[in-house]
């Protein structure tokens, strides 16, 4: 069985809202009880840390603060719009073996990056505990590590010293962080003159070739561009294999499901799912896309459209399993609406638009002469047509089959998802509005090589 080199217990982590110093009486006698009790401070300054967040299992101590609310405060609840206080972080327990990729997604502001924070010593919480056995390695923001005064070269033997390794250990690494980072012309240049992008590769070159036994990774690959975030992910991989643990927080549930084999979830401070990523990540997607507006309108008199015809409901349905709008699935989209007047031409059309403003395609229904009553129109998106993404449904009702009496920018909107599970890295979204799986054939067509000769084959062979 693999060893638990992270063990989370009961873990909380409160802010006080626009304040800097603790600010009251009970405030400083707390901390000096905790101070007497050698705990860490639940109110010291980032920049004031003693750096005991975060102590290895097999060492006696742990990181502990106190087992209630500081004083004059209340229990751990659910935060108060009225309250001075927030708890970022809410009754958090979870184990990570050693060789684990674990992915942490959320929504912006869950929590994950508070996490991170307490895990490689940045802060430290206001109640329960950390236990972690190995150095750890973070790449939180930018630069992460780095003195903007000191060189690359310098810089990489200063992260090597933190993580405690001899200057002769990061000396034989060196070479190979430079030629990962791709910024060999400008290593002996202090680090303050670097682009983000470059920032970024020397920081993720250190974190992933200086063996640490735990590497942590924030959204922060963001910064750099398609192919090194690949070739990143492709190391992590590699890292993993190699019996490390990685923390892997990412918006990109591609990324995430390629190279995690398990994930958590967080909302709103708090630990909702732990398990199989594919679990986790199916369950993250359906809340997102529950966040999608999709119309429902009860009363003709308010519903949008004209004096023909009003949109009483339009709704996007996924024709699969869980319910989940991917690009593996097909996709239908159904609208109910009142006919309003007897006698009159009408039809509707959606245009489909998609986040980067391109309209993908135009479709409509049937024009037929109207009769009173409530229909219900439908047209289907087939597998493996949309580009993930997000969408809107651009409504016109059409009359006579000319002329348009009525528009409605965004009746609807939708979220597809990518749900492919691929064998390598892979950063997800290719460029395109649409994603079709087209028809290919290959075949050989000679093994002669003609006048070009296979002594020169063999010579392209050659490395």
């Amino acid at each position: 069985m693999s060893e638990v080199v992270i063990k989370v217990e009961n873990l909380s982590k409160q802010y006080r809202l626009g304040v800097v110093g603790t600010g009251t009486l009970s405030h400083d006698l707390n901390r000096w009880w905790c101070r007497l009790r050698g705990k860490p401070d639940p109110y010291l300054k980032v920049d004031q840390l003693s750096g005991k967040a975060a102590t290895p299992i097999n060492e006696p101590q742990i990181m502990n603060s106190a087992r209630s609310a500081p004083n004059n405060q209340s229990p751990i609840t659910d935060n108060d719009s009225r309250s001075e206080y927030v708890w970022a972080l809410k009754d958090i327990n979870f184990e990570v073996k050693q060789g684990e990729v674990l992915g942490i997604i959320g929504r912006n502001g869950a929590g994950k990056s508070t996490l991170l924070k307490i895990l490689s010593r940045v802060t430290a919480p206001t109640i329960g505990e950390v236990k972690v056995k190995g150095r750890i390695a973070s790449l939180l923001e930018v630069g992460t590590g780095f003195h903007p005064e000191l060189t690359g070269r310098e810089n990489v033997f200063l992260n090597g010293a933190i993580l405690g390794m001899t200057r002769a250990e990061v000396k034989s690494k060196i070479d190979e962080i430079i030629a990962f980072a791709e910024i060999e012309r400008y290593i002996d240049t202090p680090v303050k003159r670097y682009s983000s992008g470059m920032y970024v590769r020397l920081a993720f070159a250190v974190a992933a070739h200086l063996d640490p036994e735990i590497m942590v990774v924030d959204e922060v690959l963001a910064v750099g561009d398609a192919r090194f975030q690949k070739k990143c992910l492709g190391k992590m991989g590699d890292v993993s294999r190699a019996g490390r643990t990685v923390l892997f927080v990412s918006h990109n549930m591609t990324a995430v499901q390629s190279i995690c084999r398990s994930a958590m979830m967080i909302e709103e401070g708090r630990l909702v799912t732990f398990g199989p990523v594919s679990t986790v990540i199916s369950r993250y997607l359906k809340g997102a896309q529950s966040q999608d507006r999709q119309g429902e309108w009860g009363d003709p008199k308010t519903a949008p459209g004209n004096d023909v015809v009003r949109i009483r409901q339009v709704r996007v349905v996924a024709e699969n399993d869980n319910g989940l709008l991917t690009m593996q699935s097909p996709l239908r989209v159904e609208t109910v609406y009142w006919v309003l007047k007897n006698g009159v031409t009408t039809h509707i059309s959606y245009e489909l638009i998609n986040d980067l403003g391109v309209t993908v395609l135009t479709t409509g229904s049937r024009s037929a002469i109207s009769k009173l009553g409530i229909y219900k129109s439908v047209f289907s998106l087939p597998a493996n047509l949309l580009n993930s993404g997000g969408y809107l449904l651009k409504l016109r009702v059409v009359r006579d089959e000319k002329r348009v009496t009525y528009v409605n920018e965004n009746v609807a909107s939708f979220t597809v998802q990518d749900s492919a599970k691929r064998k390598g890295a892979w950063m997800g979204r290719e460029p395109g509005a649409v994603q079709p799986i087209l028809p290919w054939q290959t075949e050989k067509l000679s093994d002669d090589f003609g006048n070009f000769g296979r002594q020169n084959v063999e010579l392209l062979k050659a490395p």
